[in-house]
């Protein structure tokens, strides 16, 4: 069975740096497409960064020049790099990946979410 596995979130202060991780748990085939969004409190989730299969990327404005995705295909696991980060980036993260199963089927998937907090 194949499940996402967030980690890497916790508590920065304004300016810091944050590195979360997705991992996949289970047997893919390969990843098409990945994505990071996040859910502050009394809001609705957004998408902070993605990169579809066809190689487009699409990220919010308020994250331009700061966050990154990168990805390491041989662990399967794809990364949201935060830099600068500001108290109003506090927020649950969620990876959001698109896979292909062993059975060649195109499945996408939810991490669990990890807690982000920019605060002094």
């Amino acid at each position: 069975q194949v499940q996402l596995v967030e980690s890497g979130g916790g508590l920065v202060q304004p300016g810091g740096s944050l590195n979360l991780s997705c991992a996949v748990s289970g047997s893919i085939f390969s990843i098409y497409a990945m994505g990071w969004y996040r859910q502050a409190p009394g809001k609705q989730r957004e998408l902070v960064r993605a990169i579809g299969s066809g190689g487009s990327t699409d990220y919010a404005d308020s994250v331009k020049g700061r966050f990154t995705i990168s990805r390491d295909n041989a662990k399967n696991t794809v990364y949201l790099h935060m830099n600068s980060l500001k108290p109003e980036d506090t927020a649950v993260y969620y990876c959001n990946l698109g896979v292909v199963t062993i059975s060649r089927q195109r499945v996408v998937y939810w991490g669990q979410g990890t807690q982000v907090t920019v605060s002094s």
